[in-house]
């Protein structure tokens, strides 16, 4: 089986159900808005949610992409920075947890975290996020070692604001013989870091996935299908996820449209990642195109029935069966 090493800011969520919002208000927090919080706002709000009690679930794109992969039973290890605290180390033992190897670099700030309230009867959520270590991350962290023994090298896109932390880890996968892919992660990190990335893309990725607003960002085309075109022409696979209507491929000459797999959604969060592990996991084992995007489709309909970013094990199950009619029927 061939592995995959992933890159990413190691963020932990933490989910609060409150009974009403006057801890938003006593830390200036707009109902249903995504706010940015310094370390000491984050450690005071995190030990106002302790005394309520709250769910820790360890996130992060390329943790959510690598979990799965390891679940899959792909060789799995990850890299990313926590704090020397309770939440880094619950970041950690939970990726391990789920069979991942973990190269946890160490800071003097408080690891990640995104917190989350949930409010009302509509169960109206609103963010506090506090990046902490996560964004400590720098090119003098990382080793050649670490990325020696893996296949693929699975970048989250958040980092490419750290242009000279993924500059230094691209050349080291490239060295180590990796396949490269990457998840734009958010259209105004294209826009902002455009022409790095066209570097980035033309000169070491292999596989690029983006949703249809990150593809236009990167391209400057209004089309799914004209961006997925345009992509593809600076890498060797090309990615557009257009939520609930699918996702378009392109390698070469071929180009699939893949309708999403059938399922109840509940909330959308994860699925690009979850889509990402089901197309890597598939393409490690030299399926076709097309299939690897149905796999993708698979798995990604099975998160998007579930609050947060982990598949229950009944899914799982159900996801790893139709998974493995596919490959059986590919291979005759």
């Amino acid at each position: 089986m061939k592995s995959i090493l992933g890159i990413g800011n190691a963020l932990t969520d933490i989910l609060a159900i409150l009974p009403d919002d006057s801890l938003l208000k006593e830390y200036h927090l707009p109902l249903g808005s995504m706010q940015h919080v310094d370390m000491e706002t984050g450690d005071r709000i995190w030990n106002a949610l302790k005394e309520i009690g709250v769910k820790y679930v360890p996130g992060g794109s390329a943790a959510n992409t690598i979990t799965c992969t390891s679940i899959f039973g792909m060789p799995s290890g990850y890299i990313g920075k926590i704090g020397d605290d309770e939440l880094g180390q619950l970041f950690k033992s939970t990726m391990e947890q789920f069979g991942v190897r973990t190269t946890m670099l160490h800071s003097d700030k408080s690891s990640g975290r995104c917190m989350v309230f949930i409010t009302g009867a509509n169960a109206e959520r609103t963010f506090a996020d506090y990046m902490g270590a996560a964004l400590e991350m720098g090119p003098e962290d990382l080793k050649p070692e670490y990325f020696e023994g893996y296949d693929y090298f699975h970048i989250e896109g958040y980092l490419v604001q750290n242009q000279d932390l993924i500059a230094k880890a691209v050349q080291m996968a490239k060295e180590a013989g990796c396949i490269i892919s990457i998840d734009m992660a958010s259209y105004n990190v294209v826009e902002s870091n455009n022409a790095f990335l066209h570097n980035l893309i033309d000169r070491y990725v292999d596989i690029v996935f983006a949703n249809e607003t990150e593809a236009r960002a990167f391209t400057k085309l209004e089309g799914a299908e004209e961006a997925l075109r345009e992509l593809a022409g600076h890498c060797e696979i090309a990615v557009v996820k257009v939520g609930k209507d699918g996702s378009w491929l392109k390698k070469g000459e071929e180009e699939y449209y893949i309708p999403a797999w059938p399922a109840t959604p509940v909330d959308a969060t994860g699925a690009g990642d979850t889509y990402a592990a089901g197309f890597l996991y598939a393409h490690s084992l030299g399926m076709p195109l097309k299939e690897c995007g149905e796999i993708g489709s698979i798995i990604a309909a099975k998160v998007v029935e579930v609050v947060g970013t982990k598949i229950d094990v009944p899914r799982w199950r159900d996801a790893k069966a139709e998974i493995r009619k596919l490959i059986d029927k590919v291979n005759g």
